[in-house]
């Protein structure tokens, strides 16, 4: 028996895809269909790109409902470690500065489900991520990105 693949997220951001989810399939479904139905409306549906849009967003939508569900579905979720509070690991907010003298960067690592660069949250399978999981205050960290190699120093983890 094969195992489905499991998404490790916060219990906010699987909060997040169950909004995302139920928009879909309450309002942007309904939505959809309305399109489809004017732009049928509309005759030949050979020449009508109207309607190719609304099958295309139509489609786009289903998949993406598929998604969140398998995604909730397989959610597992990131309990906080007091323990190793001071261990870098999913679901905590990591400072570094990018050596030799670079800016400072923070992130929180989160699965790959949530992340978001813009709003600070990496995915445990990033480069950067991966190089800093399981790592502590003052470590110096070699990070393998497509732009070659960086180090960074770790500075603090929250």
């Amino acid at each position: 028996m094969t195992q489905e693949k499991t998404f490790p997220m916060t219990e906010a951001g699987k909060e997040k895809l169950e909004l995302e989810l139920e928009q879909l399939k309450t309002v942007k479904r309904k939505e959809v269909v309305e399109r489809i139905k004017i732009a049928r409306s509309f005759g030949d549906l050979s020449e009508n790109s109207e309607y190719d849009a609304a099958k295309d967003e139509q489609a786009f939508v289903e998949g993406r409902i598929t998604t969140l569900e398998n995604m909730i579905r397989y959610a597992v979720i990131i309990e906080e470690d007091k323990e190793n509070s001071s261990i870098v690991s999913l679901g905590k907010r990591v400072t570094f500065v990018e050596l030799p003298e670079g800016d400072e960067e923070t992130y929180i690592i989160v699965g790959s489900a949530e992340a978001d660069p813009f709003e600070g949250k990496i995915s445990n399978d990033s480069p950067i991520a991966r190089s800093l999981m399981g790592k502590t205050i003052g470590d110096k960290v070699q990070v393998q990105t497509p732009g070659g190699d960086m180090f960074v120093k770790i500075t603090a983890i929250n």
